[in-house]
């Protein structure tokens, strides 16, 4: 058995990853077991799920639900931890080999961190630990050696078109976007978008930060910020193409003018199987791709006037440092003020581009220092969505 831990197990990843294991473990066709669960505050589901599954630790991030999760599981043989030192041990068990990374935004750093140096392979679902320390991400990666595989569905394409590739033969990466539901508005047309609307993605079934992200594109932004990192390719080489249909989840081209597609249905379940049971594929009962149902795949150049998060990926890469980090906080800020309908839409941008203006510029920061300056960043944007 491949013994997992799962960091964010009661949100849409990890709760999808659970349909994973569950399938394999009933279908016998991938031998995973589930060590660690960890969730930030959903304790109903967190309970729920260790009944089902049996893991030997639970982590409630949460430290005021530790008593109910406690109480709830008091008849199994199950360990539970609490606050982010017990999301740590839940990314550090001994017998885990694997660790699912998808805890949403800046809280997955360190349980994700903390994974790769205990020697753990990593499936990564949570970008903005990429974004926020590409260099100490990767570093800490190779210096351990071990495995990082991407579960985002672009990135995971690109891993898999990449498979008996050298990166010397790659020209460009093409990152698909479905364009949310807001393609082909304006700018004043954003301006007005409700909540409702923002949380109504087409495609795709996600949790509600990443909606947000998509309908801005924001989630392009940090994935190319992601594909620098993971690739070891030039920001100037990563373009972004708007594919409403979500069929062709990404491509690469190569130098002699080829190009290598990676194909299926808008399913988070079908990159997450192959991050988890990796090398090998193994069967899966998911909806399959029927081309007559799709007689036309169209791709489109996105608006980057409109969506003014397409160009802060290459502006924060030039800057360096601490610049990304200081991006992601200001993006989670911004959303999470635009969800609780404080904010105007359009106002995530502005919120984004004040505080790359304003919080201080590190050119090569440490871990602590990107804690501070994340900080930093949800302070001064706090302030100014008060004032504002």
């Amino acid at each position: 058995m491949r013994p997992l831990s799962i960091l964010g197990s009661t949100g849409s990843i990890g709760t999808q990853a659970l349909q994973v294991v569950r399938q394999l473990q009933q279908a016998d066709t991938g031998k995973v077991s589930i060590a660690g669960l960890a969730a930030g505050s959903n304790a109903e589901l967190l309970i729920a799920q260790a009944r089902e599954f049996c893991p030997r630790v639970v982590a409630v991030g949460d430290a005021g639900k530790y008593s109910q999760v406690k109480a709830a599981l008091a008849d199994l043989p199950i360990e539970v931890c609490c606050g982010e030192e017990g999301l740590i041990h839940v990314a550090t068990l001994p017998e885990v080999q694997t660790v699912l990374a998808a805890i949403v935004g800046f809280a997955g750093l360190k349980p994700t961190m903390a994974a790769i140096e205990a020697s753990k392979d990593i499936a990564l679902a949570n970008k903005e630990t990429l974004v926020v320390a590409g260099h100490l991400f990767t570093d800490a990666v190779r210096q351990r050696g071990v495995q990082l595989l991407p579960v985002d569905s672009e990135h995971n394409a690109i891993y898999q078109c990449l498979v008996g590739e050298s990166l010397g033969s790659v020209h460009r990466l093409l990152l698909t976007a479905s364009g949310g539901p807001f393609r082909g508005y304006t700018g004043a047309q954003l301006a007005t978008v409700t909540r409702a609307q923002a949380l109504r993605h087409p495609n795709w079934e996600m949790g509600a930060k990443i909606t947000i992200d998509s309908a801005s594109l924001m989630n392009k932004c940090l994935e190319v910020i992601e594909a620098r990192w993971l690739f070891d390719i030039p920001v100037d080489r990563i373009d972004i193409v708007v594919h409403p249909q979500s069929i062709v989840h990404s491509l690469v081209e190569f130098v002699d003018g080829s190009l290598k597609a990676q194909l299926g249905m808008p399913d988070m379940r079908v990159p997450i199987q192959y991050a988890l049971t990796w090398p090998q594929r193994v069967p899966a009962p998911w909806p399959r791709f029927d081309f007559t149902r799709y007689p036309q795949l169209t791709f489109e150049t996105p608006d980057a006037a409109s969506f003014r998060s397409v160009g802060y990926a290459r502006h924060v890469l030039e800057q360096k440092g601490n610049m990304p980090c200081i991006l992601n906080a200001a993006n989670e800020v911004a959303v999470e003020l635009f969800l609780q309908e404080r904010i105007e839409f359009t106002r995530i941008y502005d919120l984004i581009e004040q505080a790359m203006t304003h919080v201080t510029h590190i050119p090569e920061p440490s871990l602590e220092e990107l804690l501070q300056t994340d900080a930093e960043t949800r302070t001064l944007l706090q302030a100014r969505a008060v004032t504002s």
